[in-house]
């Protein structure tokens, strides 16, 4: 159940982290814990490297023959390798920084409902003031800051990362389509590293005591499978509808979660 949760909201905008916390309280399971859930991540960006192979091997190449051939920068796939470069650093800066706050305290349901609502209103923002605009051709290197930056608030559960980089994206002017393109895309690199990063910790025994490897691998085969038909969903799906709907389902769970944490009703 974890694993197809996961795959599910991984790349929808309504955090996949949260999910994997809430999920186990609401049917009074023990929390998995921010390993567990880095490491089932693995299973959602096999799924983005496979949706995304032909896209990923032309902007690597690009980028590789930029480093050697300044001229090469200026090529489309080059520039969006450097830009997801620039991305990703302030979420590894920001991963190592506050690695524990992340893995405990960070996981509280007051702090998961309180960010569900308020990035579902952020979003909600996005929407109306946005213009939809430009495309992944006009994606700049201010774009990659920006939308890296928003990317590391998806440290702390219940933000998500998709919905995180998404808004960013149309607050950017991005169209929606290009916006969660670019948001997948962006999302390779730190979700790898950090996924391997826990992975050791739960092979050495550090940390996932309770998570049986076979349970693990089930888990993160089936992330695959969900996030596979969640990415060729969710971009069909933007290209004719709005993000409202996800706002919608964000408020809701939030409020519930809240109301359900203060009344003892979960914990």
């Amino acid at each position: 159940m974890l694993g197809i949760v996961q795959g599910l909201t991984e790349f929808l905008p309504i955090s996949s982290t949260g999910h994997l916390r809430i999920v186990p309280a609401f049917l009074g399971w023990e929390d998995p814990g921010a390993a567990f859930t880095a490491v089932t991540q693995l299973g959602t960006m096999a799924a983005v490297l496979v949706y995304f192979r032909a896209d990923l091997v032309r902007i690597a190449l690009a980028w590789m023959r930029s480093v050697r051939d300044r001229p090469a920068r200026r090529e489309l796939d080059a520039r969006i390798g450097w830009y997801i470069v620039l991305g990703t650093i302030p979420i590894g800066i920001f991963g190592v920084l506050f690695k524990d706050q992340i893995e405990n305290g960070a996981r509280d349901l007051y702090l998961i409902g309180t960010a569900l609502i308020v990035l579902g209103l952020v979003l909600l923002a996005a929407e109306k003031v946005s213009t939809r605009s430009r495309s992944m051709e006009q994606i700049q290197a201010r774009d990659g800051l920006v939308v890296g930056l928003a990317q590391a608030l998806a440290l702390v559960p219940g933000v998500s990362r998709s919905g995180a980089t998404i808004t960013a994206g149309l607050f950017l002017g991005l169209d929606r389509s290009t916006a969660a393109r670019f948001s997948f895309l962006l999302s390779v690199p730190a979700v790898v590293l950090s996924g391997l990063f826990e992975l050791g910790s739960i092979l050495s025994g550090e940390e996932g005591e309770h998570v049986s490897t076979g349970n693990l691998v089930l888990a993160t085969l089936l992330a695959f499978v969900t996030g596979y038909a969640a990415i060729a969903w969710l971009l069909r799906f933007l290209s004719t509808h709005s993000t409202i709907v996800f706002v919608v389902y964000r408020v809701a769970l939030g409020v519930i979660v809240l109301v359900l944490a203060s009344s003892g009703a979960i914990k």
